[in-house]
């Protein structure tokens, strides 16, 4: 089991803004922007994508420069001139690939860094074109994500800090990693934090066995928090009964939070086993930003 004292690094190198200019990107931009004037980083600007077939003829001998890599670049350019100011630096990176690989690889050469998508959602089919983009770079990379989705309240100058954390915890392996983050980004906002355990209906066939369920889950988060961080986080405790996704998006609402941080694996009931993950459904249905850890 991790340790508390093995700190994530929040010293970031750069705050890796992924957009594909759409409208569903462009909060996720304003996002991004605050959490690298907030961290007093670089905020870098990225785009992949891939040549057309007529851009390919025209770099065929890799001396011509086609129309659709200038037009990406001056529209990339312009975009992170928009988010910049007068505290951050804002840097263009066009990117050849797949954004999965292309993106991650960026914030490996920037680590620590964390990656920040935006996501339309949407219906079934709309997913299957928009979501998928933003499902596999979370899949792919190691480095922690920051995802808006379509309900997320624009982001204004009051956006950051975040006063209230919630943190969705199964206890896996991925639920502690995810927790170091959890604390340690409080400690950084000066956030409270919620943890929420939702055990699944079929587990509880006796009243007995919930009341042993949640002295079970006491007992893990009183290990998992430090005695230190108790104090200033003030966490709060809450143990449901139900579905994973109706309880965390109803906490959300309820106690007005800020940013849902969760932890992913390929083995859990909030995991990405398949494409059209329970995870990812969070994340499109969530009114705030959702921070996803991969282990």
């Amino acid at each position: 089991m991790p340790m508390i004292s093995d700190k994530p690094d929040l010293n970031l190198e750069a705050v890796i803004y992924a957009t594909d200019f759409s409208l569903g990107a462009q909060n996720a931009g304003l996002y991004a922007s605050r959490l690298a004037g907030y961290f007093s980083t670089a905020l870098i600007v990225a785009h992949a994508f891939t040549l057309s077939q007529a851009a390919l003829e025209v770099e065929i001998d890799r001396i011509l420069i086609s129309q659709q890599r200038k037009d990406l670049k001056a529209l990339l350019a312009n975009k992170a001139a928009q988010l910049a100011d007068q505290s951050i630096e804002a840097i263009s990176i066009l990117l050849e690939g797949d954004p999965k690989d292309v993106i991650s690889e960026l914030a490996d050469k920037h680590q620590p860094s964390m990656i920040v998508l935006g996501t339309h959602g949407g219906g079934r089919f709309e997913r299957g074109v928009i979501g998928s983009t933003a499902e596999k770079i979370l899949r792919s990379t190691r480095w922690p994500c920051l995802t808006i989705g379509p309900k997320v309240r624009p982001a204004s100058s009051k956006t950051l800090p975040f006063e209230r954390i919630l943190f969705a915890t199964d206890f896996s392996d991925a639920a502690f990693n995810a927790a170091l983050y959890a604390v340690n980004i409080a400690v950084a906002f000066g956030a409270k934090i919620d943890v929420l355990n939702v055990i699944q209906g079929g587990a509880v066939v006796h009243p007995d066995r919930l009341t042993d369920l949640q002295r079970d889950f006491y007992g893990a988060l009183d290990r998992l928090v430090p005695q230190q961080a108790k104090g200033f986080c003030d966490p709060r405790i809450f143990v449901e009964v139900g579905k994973a996704h109706e309880q965390i998006i109803e906490h959300i609402r309820e106690r007005s939070i800020d940013l849902l941080v969760l932890g992913i694996r390929k083995s859990s009931h909030l995991s990405f086993e398949i494409r059209t993950s329970r995870a990812f459904q969070i994340i499109v249905d969530a009114e705030c930003p959702v921070l996803t850890i991969q282990h």
